[in-house]
């Protein structure tokens, strides 16, 4: 008989919320992690990079003030002590991820988990049976092969740097590259995005794309499209980045910012049986099994919606079904995303694109428009606020926004979208003034070229 009821490989978002669940309702559980128990989003991701979000903005704020009638010293900014204030912070997390373990008799192996087989996990070399074994292990980032790529950092190194770059390469235009360009920019650097497309962002709307390189390119970033780090070579004066149209550019740092791989090799899986994807993906069905039927998987190592509220749902799900006689499954429908990006964007919903393709009458509402607060300080931010509309029944069907607050505003909105609401009950939505919300409910027409 095996030892646990279920084994978590990789103690992130999704394998803690799983484990601590099924901890909880009485089921022998323990999880594997080989660095410090929070994954990806406590400690390497979402939290860490919000926290320095939160002191990009306060750039703006302070340059803002004067026109609110602050006078403010000439400010100096301490790179150092914001690290040391954030690494404090994920101290502090990743003693409450702990605790929460201990709280429902969840022990923590320590050290790389490695399937044996479609029952066992080994740590340690010592060897642990289960009945079903969860693989949680999250994604690692990408690194190009090329020459130089050594002279780089990832985004992981990027939340833990010595010193604040002054000139800094992003290569990638996907939501951590214009995340982290968005950082660096506001807080003194000269920072220059490489893409391989035409715009940032791929995949999110094209109104919201365009607004962002703009906003992006009047805050001072340079964004050079259609081209690619091909070379980083080390000089007397810093760091050479030849890219493939032939110019080099001059920075102190490269940060690749070239998405996420699934951290799942060298860990057995293949070898168990367990099916992956040519990227390292697990394979799973609806019921996130995998090929062998005693292992499952959840998160981004599945590489499919990888966000840290899906994995957290996926894990809960499996949770109820197999510990509390409550069948439950994800529904990956009308997600809500962020992008911290400067400015910030808020999604859910279908873009205008697949709206067109699904439905094909569609009508388009659009309000672009300066915040209230950048009048008297003078600041020519803009925001931009969309909605998608299906045209046979009314039904909103997308939301974009871009703007302060909007990965604020959004998640009230999904919630509308999850229900099926219409645009006239959008309509009949009564404002709250003076905000940037209350666009979400005073567009009343379309824009003529999207209206048919």
């Amino acid at each position: 008989m095996p030892d646990l009821d279920l084994i978590v490989i990789g103690a992130g978002s999704g394998g803690v919320a799983a484990a601590r669940r099924a901890g909880r309702y009485g089921a022998r559980v323990a999880i594997c992690e080989d660095v410090r128990v929070g994954g990806t989003c406590v400690l390497r991701g979402c939290v860490p990079k919000k926290l320095l979000v939160y002191a990009a903005h306060a750039a703006d704020e302070i340059a803002d003030a004067a026109g609110y009638g602050w006078s403010i010293p000439a400010p100096a900014f301490d790179w150092r002590r914001l690290i040391r204030n954030k690494n404090a912070e994920l101290d502090r997390l990743n003693g409450i991820y702990e605790k929460m373990l201990g709280d429902a008799a969840v022990p923590v192996l320590r050290g790389r988990g490695r399937v044996v087989d479609a029952h066992t996990v080994e740590v340690n070399g010592e060897r642990h049976r289960a009945a079903r074994i969860l693989v949680a292990t999250g994604g690692r980032p990408a690194v190009p092969d090329i020459p130089g790529a050594g002279h780089a950092i990832d985004s992981d190194r990027a939340l833990d740097l010595d010193r604040l770059p002054r000139r800094l390469v992003v290569a990638g235009g996907g939501y951590i590259a214009v995340e982290f360009a968005g950082i660096f920019r506001k807080l003194g650097a000269e920072v220059t995005v490489v893409i391989r497309g035409e715009r940032l962002l791929r995949g999110f709307d094209e109104d919201l794309r365009r607004h962002l390189e703009d906003e992006m390119r009047r805050d001072g970033t340079t964004v050079r499209a259609g081209c690619r780090v091909a070379q980083v070579r080390r000089t007397d004066a810093g760091l050479a980045v030849e890219l493939t149209d032939g110019a080099t550019l001059a920075a102190d740092t490269v940060l690749f910012a070239l998405g996420r791989t699934p951290n799942t090799r060298g860990i057995g899986l293949e070898d168990a049986g367990v099916r992956l994807r040519d990227n390292g993906a697990v394979v799973v069905d609806r019921e996130l099994r995998t090929a062998v039927p005693s292992i499952w998987a959840i998160g981004d190592c599945t590489d499919r919606r990888n966000l840290t509220p899906v994995a957290i749902a996926e894990g809960r799900a499996l949770a109820e079904t197999w510990f509390n006689d409550n069948p439950s499954a994800v529904s990956y429908d009308n997600i809500a995303t962020a992008v911290f990006s400067q400015p910030p964007i808020g999604t859910v919903g279908l873009t205008e694109e697949e709206a067109r393709r699904a439905f094909g009458r569609i009508a388009v509402y659009r309000s672009s428009f300066r915040p209230m607060k950048n009048t008297l300080s003078g600041n020519g931010g803009r925001a931009l606020m969309k909605l998608v509309v299906d045209a046979a029944t009314d039904r909103v069907v997308g939301c974009h926004l871009i703007g302060p607050d909007s990965p604020e505003i959004v998640q009230g909105v999904a919630i509308a979208i999850k229900c099926g609401a219409t645009k006239a009950q959008f309509d009949d939505t009564m404002a709250i003034h003076p905000t940037a919300a209350e666009e979400c409910v005073t567009m009343y027409d379309p824009v003529a070229e999207a209206a048919a």
